[in-house]
């Protein structure tokens, strides 16, 4: 039997989160969180520490830990740890062996950094880190031999399908994307989209945001440029499908034509699971699909005019330098204020590219210069919201 892998898990009561503690209690034997953190919801995060008796807790809203301190939720052997610097402290912990980041938005960069600095694997779910500092974090991992091993379904599904075939040997991706709500609805309507029916996924149960950028295609836009890193390619190397049943979650085309898949139901249980066990297989959370009922399976390509975020992210791809930073923060930005009621749905991505043409690109030579461009685009999206809001 393999010895048990000591999981640091960074967004443990989000939706990743809460299926990755699914896939821990699955696997008793062969997995171990050690430690977890959260933005602030602690009482969430006190009862995963008593599940599993989880040495180290980080909260990183500073009032949420301090009543976290006081609260008497934790067991007493829990050491609570607060703020970015607690994050990092955790991330760096050499009682664990893979970190899993799936904190949404930029806020896992630095704790995934010094995690790769220690040489601990990394299970990636939040794809924003790549976005933002793909070329320091890719750098990071070959100097400490870190692996990176991606969590999001459509990369994983890559990650899998090129198992055991020579990088020479493979063409190109493609990425499938399930289109979101709105698939079906006339153009016209776009502009009458509320929150509510944009939270309405119909094939995944995602966070908000994520949600929002699903049915935009945002999220697909972050994943080519998350895929550009992972796997060493350019923006016309890679490929969107539509594929409304979210089974292939995405497929690898080589040279000679052959093209490989990977089918699994719609639950991020299967992607964590083969992340966390890798290279083991085991029985999973959930059972896998059932061919003996009927199943029928479409593709079709992009409307571009009705996702025309996936463009936006194209042209900051091979833009290249701090523009994919740009795009990512003016996205979080536009989602942000399209839930407040703020924006409409298709001032979504009228606010990235208005941030995207008023920004300075250039290559960083440092971390701080994307933070300092990161900040910057969200300025100027703040400008664009408050314009129009």
């Amino acid at each position: 039997m393999s010895e048990k892998k000591r999981i640091i898990l960074l967004g443990a009561t989000g939706s990743i989160g809460d299926n990755t503690v699914r896939v821990i209690a699955q696997n008793p034997d062969r997995l171990e969180l050690v430690g977890m953190a959260c933005q602030s919801r602690y009482r969430e995060l006190a009862a995963i520490a008593h599940r599993f008796g989880v040495k180290y807790a980080a909260v990183f809203d500073e009032n949420a830990a301090a009543e976290a301190r006081q609260s008497g939720l934790f067991p007493p052997k829990t050491e609570i740890l607060s703020g970015l610097s607690g994050l990092i402290e955790l991330a760096s912990l050499p009682e664990g062996d893979i970190l899993l980041s799936a904190v949404v938005g930029t806020l896992g960069l630095q704790p995934t950094l010094a995690a790769i600095r220690t040489g601990k694997d990394i299970a990636l779910a939040s794809k924003e880190i790549l976005v933002l500092a793909g070329k320091f974090v890719t750098e990071a991992a070959q100097l400490h031999q870190s692996r990176i091993i991606p969590v999001d379904s459509e990369h994983n599904a890559i990650f899998q399908c090129l198992q055991g075939h020579p990088r020479e040997q493979l063409l190109r991706l493609i990425v499938t994307a399930s289109g979101g709500p709105f698939l079906e609805w006339p153009l016209e309507d776009l502009a009458l989209v509320t929150p509510r029916e944009a939270l309405q996924h119909p094939t995944w149960a995602l966070g908000p945001k994520v949600t929002v950028d699903s049915a935009t295609m945002a999220n697909k836009g972050l994943e080519l440029i998350e895929a550009g890193w992972l796997f060493g390619l350019t923006t016309d190397r890679i490929e969107v499908a539509v594929h409304p049943q979210s089974i292939v979650h995405s497929m690898v085309e080589f040279v000679d034509g052959s093209v490989i898949s990977q089918w699994s139901p719609t639950s991020m249980t299967f992607p964590i699971q083969h992340a966390l066990l890798y290279p083991e297989r085991q029985p999973g959370v959930e059972r896998g699909l059932d061919f003996s009922r009927p199943m029928n399976l479409e593709f079709r390509p992009v409307e571009a005019a009705r996702y025309p975020c996936l463009q936006l992210a194209r042209e900051a791809m091979q833009a290249g330098g701090v523009a994919p930073a740009i795009f990512n923060a003016a996205n979080e930005i536009a989602v942000e204020a399209f839930l407040a009621n703020r924006l409409t749905f298709l001032e979504i991505p009228a606010l990235i590219r208005n941030t995207l043409d008023h920004s300075h690109h250039f290559e960083p030579d440092s971390l701080d210069e994307i933070l300092e461009a990161d900040a910057s685009a969200r300025r100027q999206a703040a400008r664009f919201v408050t314009a129009h809001a």
